[in-house]
């Protein structure tokens, strides 16, 4: 059982990486590592971070369902595979060795914001929508997805920008919807291998799923320009925290 306070300290941390990663993504990349370092055993705080993410994806959808920035009718397709990619990710939690991820998420991330650095904005009436590869690459991702959970929103907001052509508001819309249905699957066959702390996991269910829904209704009032800046920044300083340490 974790002390009072290194569990407050827990709490605290994943309300503000919650309220945040709603534009951002990324969150596991902080939260699961220092869980590690409060040592709780690396399967259990996968699978436990993983559980929380599932209440946060809903917490943020709500208020970007209610502005209108998520197309159920266009994302459907990328939910369905999204589903069959998490779940194949989830049971290959322990096939990869854990000290190869850092060094893939670090890389994936730089190359993911240097390709949003540099894209050029079509107008409303010029964005392709090249949804074949944006399926493909959302199962793709979904795999990593359900299996860690690291930077995926991040990368698959930038497939969306890049792909679907949605704005920055949209594709982080679009990230949270998606995410309700790969963390979904991922915390069931968790469960179903007995991997999530449920004392533990309610506690930051409960967290996650407020700041979710604060930080998604402060999103739903920036412009694009603040989207993409905020978006950005935190790319590039998570990839070089992750590549230097």
């Amino acid at each position: 059982m974790i002390p009072l306070g290194l569990l407050l300290l827990l709490v605290a941390l994943f309300f503000v990486t919650s309220a945040v990663g709603v534009v951002t993504g990324s969150n596991s990349l902080i939260t699961v590592p220092v869980m590690f370092e409060m040592g709780i055993e690396p399967k259990t705080a996968i699978a436990t971070n993983m559980f929380g993410l599932t209440f946060m994806a809903f917490g943020a959808t709500i208020p970007f369902y209610r502005k209108g920035l998520i197309d159920v009718k266009q994302l459907s397709p990328l939910a369905a595979v999204t589903v069959v990619g998490s779940a194949i990710g989830a049971l290959l939690v322990g096939a990869v060795k854990s000290e190869w991820l850092p060094t893939i998420v670090s890389v994936a991330m730089i190359a993911v914001g240097i390709f949003i650095l540099f894209k050029r904005d079509g107008d409303e009436e010029k964005r392709t929508r090249k949804g074949l590869v944006t399926i493909v690459l959302a199962f793709v991702l979904a795999i990593y997805g359900g299996f860690y959970s690291g930077g995926y929103m991040t990368m698959l907001t930038a497939v969306f920008v890049a792909f679907s052509g949605m704005s920055f508001a949209e594709a982080i819309a679009g990230t949270k919807f998606i995410n309700m249905f790969s963390s979904l699957i991922a915390t069931l066959l968790f469960m179903w291998q007995g991997l999530v702390d449920y004392r533990l996991g309610i506690i930051l269910a409960i967290t996650m799923f407020t700041a979710a829904y604060v930080g998604a209704r402060t999103v739903t009032r920036l412009n694009e320009d603040w989207l993409r800046r905020i978006f950005l920044f935190f790319v590039f300083a998570l990839a070089i925290k992750i590549a230097l340490f």
